[in-house]
């Protein structure tokens, strides 16, 4: 019997939607493991997009504050008393939202030793785990101390 070449299936086959069955579990299992790496990818923000957001959003008060106070300063004839009132509120905002991102940020990753900085980070790193201030470093680091 004759077959078709480039087809799914072929005339010859006997059982064609065994072959459509199994094209479609292995395109469900590729799409299953292309949302899996898509959300760890979503999860996960690089230090780069965490200052540009940061960055965002302190110009985007300054900007908002800045065009508020000129409006107000052409509106009531004031120029530039307001403009410099509402600039130093949209910086104000500005700082305020960039605070509360840190804090998400800081809260989403973790409050284990490892996703620590700072003197906290740095005592649970030494050998002795930071228990013992005075400790001395051996090898190349003898007769240092934290923050010498």
């Amino acid at each position: 019997m004759p077959t078709l070449t480039g087809a799914i299936c072929t005339v010859s086959d006997p059982d064609p939607k065994r072959k459509l069955d199994d094209l479609d579990a292995k395109l469900n299992a590729y799409k299953a493991g292309r949302k899996v790496e898509k959300a760890h990818q979503e999860e996960h923000y690089s230090q780069a997009n965490i200052a540009w957001r940061m960055v965002t959003e302190m110009v985007a008060g300054l900007g908002i504050g800045f065009g508020i106070g000129y409006g107000l300063d052409v509106l009531l004839g004031t120029k530039p008393l307001l403009m410099v009132v509402f600039a130093l509120l949209g910086i104000a905002a500005g700082i305020n939202v960039m605070l509360r991102t840190a804090k998400e940020v800081q809260a989403k990753q973790g409050s284990g030793p490892q996703s620590g900085t700072g003197p906290e980070r740095a005592k649970a790193d030494r050998p002795d785990g930071g228990t013992n201030d005075n400790a001395r470093l051996t090898g190349a680091d003898e007769g240092k101390r934290d923050g010498d």
